[in-house]
């Protein structure tokens, strides 16, 4: 079976930018939502998301403005952010992470800037995809759902991924809303690796290094 792995956390502006263009991929491959935490990543690689950074946040917030803008794709920030994604990521795996469930819990976040740990809210949320506050509570908390998203995050840092939305085909990670043209053209050729400018890529040196 053809399928790309899609690398997720509810966190990211910019992975609800892929959701919402999901046809743009290549229409014969079954996309596979993975959802995990992005924290765990930045925890890793020992380094900060770009919201943690002041200069960089303000340019960030107005280019998901433009790209939405642009792209017509509906956007309303969230109250505060970065923001905790824990329930709404174990939400996601305790009730299968089909494409559907994961688009609706990004349209919550994203599309109508709502929060996870508003009590109004989130009963919005849960009422939406039919699940009660003491069910969803339970799914949150058990120890199953916990343990597989930290076994996703572990996964993709295996993988090579360093961020999200993180796209995995053949074996290979693209990063990024705009890498959706860049897997398109590795899988209509998968040679495109082995071209002298990719080779050359693949093997510049490495410079001064930071301790």
């Amino acid at each position: 079976m053809k399928q790309i792995d899609l690398y997720f956390d509810f966190i990211s502006p910019y992975a609800y930018l892929v959701f919402q263009k999901l046809d743009s991929l290549p229409a014969d491959y079954v996309i596979n939502p993975r959802p995990i935490l992005l924290a765990g990543l930045l925890k890793h690689y020992e380094t900060r998301g770009p919201g943690e950074i002041a200069p960089m946040r303000n340019f960030i917030y107005r280019q998901i403005q433009w790209l939405a803008d642009r792209d017509g794709i509906p956007l309303r920030f969230p109250p505060i952010h970065p923001f905790n994604p824990l329930k709404l990521l174990r939400l996601c795996i305790a009730n299968g992470g089909d494409i559907e469930l994961v688009k609706r819990i990004f349209f919550f976040v994203w599309g109508e800037g709502k929060a996870s740990d508003n009590d109004e809210h989130w009963r919005q949320l849960l009422g939406d995809i039919d699940i009660t506050p003491q069910a969803a509570d339970n799914m949150v908390q058990d120890p199953v759902v916990k343990t597989q998203l930290i076994q996703n995050t572990e996964a993709a840092i295996e993988l090579g991924l360093f961020g999200v939305p993180a796209f995995v085909v053949g074996g290979e990670v693209f990063w990024g809303y705009d890498a959706m043209q860049f897997v398109c053209d590795y899988v209509d050729d998968p040679d495109l690796f082995k071209t002298e400018g990719m080779v050359r890529a693949d093997n510049v040196g490495s410079g001064v290094v930071r301790r």
